[in-house]
């Protein structure tokens, strides 16, 4: 029913990731792979709904409307068996709004918060800013190229001092849909501890089977009553454009102190055609979505395919979720600034260095596959013609 096959041209329209290649890479004739939004139409529904809406000629103040919420608490509740109320929910612009509001509401300059790295750089960055100390505990790198959480050292770095830890869930960039038994074994040590967890769940609904994405609120009683969870449109539907997320906070002691930081920023309602384009999302994309994670697999096994024949040199890491590809370039033995030019310059692809997501990081750079067909094949034929000069070399 949809067409995930030709690029629509974003030139000229103030996409981030084309307005900035000449700053970032030095050039303009790169073809960008890096920001975490896709070049595939939003979805003709949401657009729809859009159009409609503006037939009213007045696009003035508006109160988020319950129907909003209750489509996404409804949808997270088929789609992931976790169940929110309307109360739980607060409006947020991004999740990386949501996570600041949360390490001033459940911290003070000077106390520790978790970050796993190598993760999504405003997670330690956003601890930085707002004079929290960053406790890293970095994530374990397997002989078979996937991660997962060091438990033990976890508990050797919690102290009386550490309030917060940030989950990110499913994991961005190392593609990580996290195990049942691996969020209770977080939950258990953070609940003992009388941490709050603070989880991005922002790439949810981006997973392939088999796996399963487990809402960290779902678990049990012990980790609702610790959990704040971050979700939204921004990444399942490329509506980051939109500006609108939620988080849904069920204990309603942790409810009311984030609520004391929430209203000293002063987020407002958001936008009027952002509240109709989040509803229209949650309440018409299920056939949308299961053909785009056909077309999202599909990239991936191209890209999977290419890197096959040049393991020596780049190794992917096993996806389970979101559209990031986490590449080991480390065969390469080039330094992390050559290996940022190698791409750029080569490759002529404008891709994220792996060193920003933590030194954990180096060697790694990360590939957003979430474009067209046509537009995958030109990455995969240019990354394949620099790998065999490379080779020859």
């Amino acid at each position: 029913m949809y067409n995930f096959t030709t690029q629509i041209s974003r030139e000229h329209t103030n996409a981030e990731k084309y307005t900035l290649r000449q700053e970032l890479f030095g050039t303009e004739d790169v073809l960008p792979a890096w920001v975490a939004d896709m070049d595939i139409n939003t979805p003709p529904f949401v657009l729809e709904a859009v159009k409609k809406r503006l037939n009213h000629p007045i696009v003035g103040y508006e109160e988020v409307p319950k129907s909003a919420f209750l489509a996404q608490i409804a949808w997270m509740r088929e789609q992931h068996g976790v169940e929110f109320l309307l109360q739980d929910m607060f409006y947020s612009h991004s999740v990386v709004a949501s996570m600041a509001v949360a390490i001033e509401a459940f911290s003070k300059e000077g106390d520790g918060v978790i970050v796993q790295t190598p993760v999504y750089p405003p997670f330690f960055h956003t601890v930085k800013k707002l004079g929290r100390k960053v406790v890293k505990n970095s994530l374990v790198l397997r002989e078979d190229g996937s991660y997962g959480f060091d438990m033990e050292g976890l508990q050797a770095k919690i102290t009386k001092d550490t309030k917060l830890l940030l989950l990110c869930s499913p994991h961005n960039p190392v593609g990580r849909v996290w195990k049942r038994e691996e969020l209770e074994a977080i939950a258990k040590l953070c609940y003992e501890k009388g941490i709050v967890v603070f989880t991005d769940e922002i790439h949810c609904d981006l997973v392939y089977a088999p796996n399963r994405h487990i809402p960290f609120a779902s678990l049990n009683a012990q980790a609702r009553d610790i959990a704040l969870t971050a979700i939204g449109v921004g990444k399942t539907f490329n509506m980051a454009g939109f500006a609108m997320s939620s988080v849904a906070i069920p204990n309603k002691g942790l409810r009311e102190q984030f609520k004391k930081s929430y209203d000293r920023v002063h987020f407002a309602q958001g936008a009027v055609l952002s509240h109709v384009a989040f509803e229209a999302a949650y309440k018409e994309a299920k056939e949308w979505l299961r053909e785009l994670k056909i077309h999202l697999k599909g990239n991936y096994e191209m890209l999977q395919g290419v890197l096959r024949e040049h393991s020596g040199l780049i190794k992917l890491t096993p996806i389970e979720g979101t559209y990031l590809a986490w590449l080991d370039c480390r065969g390469m033995r080039l330094r992390d600034k050559e290996l940022r030019e190698w791409f750029s310059k080569e490759a002529k692809l404008g891709l994220n260095a792996g060193l920003s997501f933590g030194r954990e990081g180096s060697g790694f750079m990360r590939l957003n596959f979430a474009v067209p067909s046509d537009t995958m094949q030109e990455i995969v034929t240019r990354l394949q013609k620099a790998l065999k000069r490379y080779d020859k070399n």
